[in-house]
C-alpha cells in the first residue's frame, strides 16, 4: 500500500462504553485504507467490527485514539454532519429506506439541503438508480420492491452526494445468497469504476473474497489481515484457522487419531505436508 495514497487511518484507536464495568469495543486499532481499496472487516459477533466502522463514519466518538478521513483528523472537523454528509456513503444491513417515500425520492433525501435544485436532484437520483439496474423502478415504494431492490435503492443514496468512501455493514445480511452475491458484484463493479474506497463489514466470507483485502478483529483489535488470494487459498486458510487446523499444524496426533491423518501414532506423510502448508497461511 506504501505506493498507494492512504484514505482512511486510525492510530491507537479505542471505543470503551460503560463506567463502572468497562466494555471496551476498540482497543489500540491500527488500520489504513487506500483511496480506491475494497477491504472486508471480518469476525465474530461483538468483535468490534461495527463500531469500527462508526468510528470511520463519524458516528461515534474514540475514547482515545485518532481517526484520519484524507488525513484530516476528524476530531478537529467543526461541522462533523457537513462532513459526513459529503464525505461518507453508508448502507445497513436494514436497509433504512423511508416506507413513504418512492425509491427516487429516498435517493434525493441525503441531497436536501446541499445547493442542488429539485430538478437536479430528481436527476442525479434517477441517473444513480439506473446506475444500480433499477430503471423504470422509480415511483415504486419501499413494500413494492424485493429486498434485493430495496439494498440497490439503499446503495444508489449512498452514493447521492458523491462521498469518497462508502461503509457497508452486513449489507448482505438479510438477503438471499443469489440476491447477496449480485449486491457485492454490485459493490465490487463500481468500487471498480468509480474508484469510492469501499469498506464492508460482513461475516459471509464469499462477500469476503469479492474484495481485495480481509481484515480479521477479535476482542476489539485487528489480529490478521491478509489480501484475498485465489479461492482455493481462501479455502485453505480457513481450514488453517479452525479447530482442525490448528491440531493439525500443531501435530497433535492424539486428538485427530480418529481421523486418516493418522497412522501408527503419527501425522502420515501427507497430513505433515498439508500443516506445513496451512501454518504459512495462518
Amino acid at each position: 500500500m506504501s505506493e498507494e495514497r492512504t484514505l482512511v487511518r486510525t492510530e491507537d484507536l479505542t471505543r470503551i462504553y460503560g463506567r463502572a464495568v468497562k466494555v471496551y469495543a476498540l482497543r489500540d486499532v491500527c488500520m489504513s485504507v487506500a483511496e480506491g481499496e475494497m477491504v472486508a472487516v471480518m469476525g465474530p459477533s461483538g468483535s468490534g467490527k461495527s463500531t469500527l466502522l462508526n468510528m470511520l463514519g463519524a458516528l461515534d466518538r474514540p475514547t482515545s485514539g485518532k481517526v484520519y478521513i484524507d488525513g484530516q483528523d476528524l476530531a478537529r472537523v467543526k461541522n462533523i454532519d457537513r462532513f459526513r454528509s459529503r464525505t461518507v456513503g453508508f448502507v445497513f444491513q436494514m436497509h433504512n429506506l423511508i416506507p413513504t417515500l418512492t425509491a427516487l425520492e429516498n435517493v434525493e433525501v441525503p441531497m436536501r439541503g446541499q445547493g442542488l435544485s429539485g430538478g437536479k436532484r430528481r436527476r442525479r437520483a434517477r441517473d444513480l438508480l439506473g446506475l444500480v439496474g433499477l430503471s423504470g423502478r422509480e415511483k415504486h415504494l419501499p413494500s413494492q420492491l424485493s429486498g434485493g431492490e430495496r439494498q440497490r435503492v439503499a446503495i444508489a443514496r449512498s452514493l447521492a452526494n458523491e462521498p469518497r468512501m462508502i461503509l457497508a455493514d452486513e449489507p448482505t445480511g438479510n438477503l438471499d445468497s443469489v440476491a447477496g452475491d449480485e449486491l457485492i458484484q454490485l459493490l465490487k463493479r463500481l468500487n471498480a469504476e468509480r474508484n469510492t474506497t469501499t469498506i464492508v463489514v460482513t461475516h459471509d466470507r464469499d462477500v469476503a473474497r469479492a474484495t481485495r483485502r480481509i481484515l480479521h478483529m477479535s476482542d476489539g483489535r485487528i489480529v490478521d489481515e491478509h489480501p484475498v488470494a485465489d479461492p482455493l487459498t481462501e479455502d485453505l486458510r480457513v481450514l488453517a484457522h479452525c479447530d482442525f487446523g490448528q491440531r493439525l499444524i500443531a501435530g497433535d496426533a492424539e486428538s485427530l487419531r480418529a481421523f486418516p491423518v493418522v497412522r501408527d501414532g503419527q501425522l502420515t506423510e501427507t497430513a505433515r505436508k498439508l500443516a506445513s502448508v496451512l501454518a504459512g497461511l495462518r
